[in-house]
């Protein structure tokens, strides 16, 4: 690992900071060095009786323990995933230290044959990140992809699985391409992805990035899904603004 990638790590502590107090999406944030797939670690963490990964013996041995099941907002990044899942059973390369990888542990009010709204949810607030921190303008291709200049930039998958009691869990998976080269990606994709890196021209900072789609994804979860974003009059919802001097989602 170079030294640039070795100053450019994902700090859980710091991006949990940086979420309002009324977060539903950051309650709890994990970053592994690498694991399989995010979406199959994010279940582990979610569901003890399920096989242990390798990667989560030393984080599921702190104080706090691993959530339950009644826990959501857990949010898990990897900087590197080995065997990444996209749509239809695809494989998403996730090149270590350049990438957004990540998955979100949900309870959304929504019934299974609903997952697609979890899936559009995602993408738009992808979307409106990269817009309003970068002046780009991205494309939305369903079922799942967000786009650049007709290439992929970034991915959903949404998983759902079945309770009896209570809403539904859902894994929201995530993938974005954040500082690849051209040269990053393999051969077969070189003509078909794209990084924000690719397309700006430049380096992004993935942990202020990173912080941004937290805030937006947070917010627009709890107005969409979410008892916990039903609040009072007195109380109003924070809402989501742009300042272009600060190129940054803040709540207010």
């Amino acid at each position: 690992m170079s030294k640039a990638e070795k100053l450019d790590r994902l700090i859980a502590d710091q991006l949990k900071a940086e979420l309002p107090r009324e977060a539903v999406i950051g309650r709890q944030v994990i970053v592994l060095e690498q694991t399989s797939s995010t979406n199959d670690a994010i279940l582990d963490f979610a569901c003890p009786q399920r096989p242990a990964v390798a990667s989560l013996p030393a984080v599921a041995s702190a104080k706090e323990g691993p959530p339950s099941l009644v826990d959501e907002g857990l949010v898990l990044f990897a900087e590197h995933q080995t065997a990444g899942r996209g749509q239809r059973g695809n494989r998403w390369d996730s090149a270590a230290g350049k990438g957004l990888w990540f998955s979100i542990l949900l309870r959304p009010e929504i019934q299974l044959s609903d997952s697609g709204r979890l899936t559009i949810w995602a993408i738009e607030a992808i979307s409106e990140v990269i817009r309003f921190q970068f002046g780009l303008e991205p494309a939305v291709k369903l079922p799942n992809d967000v786009q650049l200049y007709g290439h992929k930039v970034a991915g959903v998958l949404v998983e759902m699985r079945a309770l009896d009691k209570g809403p539904h869990l859902a894994v929201v998976g995530i993938g974005i391409n954040v500082n690849q080269c051209r040269d990053d990606f393999p051969t077969e994709l070189q003509d078909r992805a794209i990084s924000l890196t690719m397309a700006l021209g430049r380096v992004v900072d993935r942990q202020n990035f990173a912080v941004a789609l937290l805030r937006n994804l947070d917010l627009t979860y709890r107005e969409k899904f979410s008892k916990a974003g039903v609040v009072s009059n007195s109380h109003p919802a924070p809402t989501t603004t742009y300042d272009k001097r600060e190129a940054k989602f803040r709540t207010a």
